[in-house]
C-alpha cells in the first residue's frame, strides 16, 4: 500500500501538516512534514492482510492506521497527541467520524514519560553527534598490529616502533601463547615456516605459529583486543554516520561553533516546555508561543553545557508537576476503543 492508493481508494480520515509548520518553528528552509490517519480497506481488515503505517521514503508523510493510531494514544505518544491536537490551520482534511476525537482530552500522567523520556533520548542524540564532532575517526582505519605493545626497559613500545629497532619485518615473526598470562606472547624470528603477527593489515586477529621447543623468544607482546574491538565499533559507528548524516544540519553545526546538534537540542527543550506545560495547565499546546527563544536555541546562541543544565532542571520541575497533577493515571482505554469502533464503522457504513 502507498501513499497514492490510500488517497486514490480515499482511505485516508485525516491529514495534517506536522512539525516545524504546526508548532509555529517553521523557516524558509523548513521541509514540509504531513501525517495522517487512514482506514484499512475492509476486506484487508477482517482478512490476514494487516498494515500498521504507509509513509515515503524520507519519512516526511507518515500515515497511521487507525488501530495503530488509537493505540498509540492509548500511551500518549506525543505524535499522536500533536496530530490530534494540531492547530485548525494545519489541518488538510479531516473525516466527520474523526472530528469528535478532537474535543476530548486524552492527556494522562504517562506524558510525563512519553514526552520527558523522549526528550532526553533527544539529549542523547545530541551528546552522540558532539562526540563524534569533538572526536573524528580518521578514514584510514587502524590494524591489529596498531593495538600490539612489546615490554621494553621499565615500560613497553608499539609493536611497530620494537620491529624498526630490530630491522625486521613482522611477516618473519612468529607468536606463542603465554602460559597463565592471557592476552601476552612471546615473539620469535628466525625460521622460515612462522606465519608472522598478522596474516593481512585488515585481519582482526593475530596468529599464532608452532614453536620448536628450545627457541628463545626475543621480546613479550600484550594484543590489546579490548581496546582494538572499541575502535572497530567507534570506527563503523562513525563513518556510517558520516554517509547518512545531514549534511546541512551537520554544516550548520559547524557554523554555529558549539559542536552540537541545535535542532536536536531545540527540540528536546520544546518537548520538556510541553511537558511543564501538561502537567500544570492540563492540555497540550502545539502551536509554540516561545518562537523566538526556541529559534535562538536553533540557531546555537546558548552553549552545549548551558542547554543540558536547562533540560535537567525542567526533568525536575515537570516530576514534581506530575507528582501533584489531577491529570489520570493513564488515558480512558473503554473511551478509546469505543472511539475506535464507531470510527471505523461509520468509515465503512460511508464507503
Amino acid at each position: 500500500m502507498t501513499i497514492e492508493e490510500l488517497k486514490k481508494r480515499n482511505l485516508i480520515i485525516f491529514e495534517c501538516l506536522s512539525g516545524s509548520h504546526a508548532y509555529g518553528l517553521n523557516t524558509p528552509k523548513s521541509d514540509i512534514d504531513i501525517k495522517g490517519v487512514f482506514v484499512a480497506p475492509e476486506d484487508d481488515f477482517f482478512g490476514l492482510s494487516s498494515i500498521d503505517q504507509v509513509s515515503d521514503e524520507s519519512n516526511d508523510r507518515v500515515y497511521y492506521e487507525l488501530r495503530r493510531f488509537m493505540d498509540l494514544l492509548s500511551k500518549n505518544n506525543p505524535n499522536i497527541l500533536e496530530m490530534i491536537y494540531s492547530p485548525e490551520n494545519c489541518i488538510r482534511e479531516i473525516h466527520k467520524s474523526f472530528e469528535p476525537l478532537r474535543e476530548v482530552n486524552f492527556l494522562s500522567k504517562l506524558c510525563e514519560k512519553a514526552f520527558g523520556g523522549y526528550a532526553m533520548t533527544q539529549v542523547k542524540k545530541a551528546k552522540g553527534l558532539n562526540k563524534k564532532i569533538l572526536n573524528p575517526v580518521e578514514k584510514d582505519r587502524k590494524s591489529v598490529l596498531d593495538f600490539c605493545y612489546v615490554a621494553y626497559g621499565q615500560g613497553a613500545i608499539s609493536i611497530r616502533e620494537f620491529l624498526d629497532f630490530k630491522g625486521i619485518d613482522q611477516a618473519e615473526c612468529g607468536l606463542s601463547r603465554i602460559s597463565h598470562m592471557p592476552d601476552n606472547y612471546g615473539i620469535y624470528h628466525g625460521l622460515s615456516h612462522y606465519k608472522g603477527i598478522i596474516r593481512k593489515h585488515d585481519v582482526n586477529d593475530i596468529v599464532l605459529s608452532s614453536i620448536p621447543k628450545g627457541e628463545t623468544p626475543i621480546g613479550i607482546m600484550s594484543f590489546n583486543k579490548s581496546a582494538y574491538s572499541s575502535y572497530c565499533k567507534e570506527y563503523k559507528e562513525y563513518w556510517e554516520w558520516v554517509e547518512k548524516r545531514n549534511d546541512e544540519r551537520y554544516n550548520n553545526t559547524l557554523n554555529h561553533g558549539k559542536n552540537y546538534d541545535s535542532k536536536n537540542m531545540m527540540h528536546t527543550i520544546r518537548l520538556l516546555t510541553m511537558a511543564e506545560e501538561i502537567g500544570e495547565f492540563g492540555h497540550l499546546r502545539v502551536r509554540r508561543s516561545d518562537r523566538d527563544y526556541l529559534l535562538k536555541i536553533k540557531s546555537g546562541e546558548f552553549s552545549y553545557e548551558e542547554l543540558l543544565v536547562l533540560a535537567e532542571t525542567k526533568m525536575t520541575r515537570i516530576e514534581a508537576l506530575f507528582s501533584n497533577s489531577k491529570l489520570p493515571e493513564a488515558p480512558d482505554l473503554v473511551l478509546i476503543n469505543q472511539y475506535l469502533k464507531k470510527i471505523r464503522k461509520d468509515f465503512y457504513a460511508s464507503n
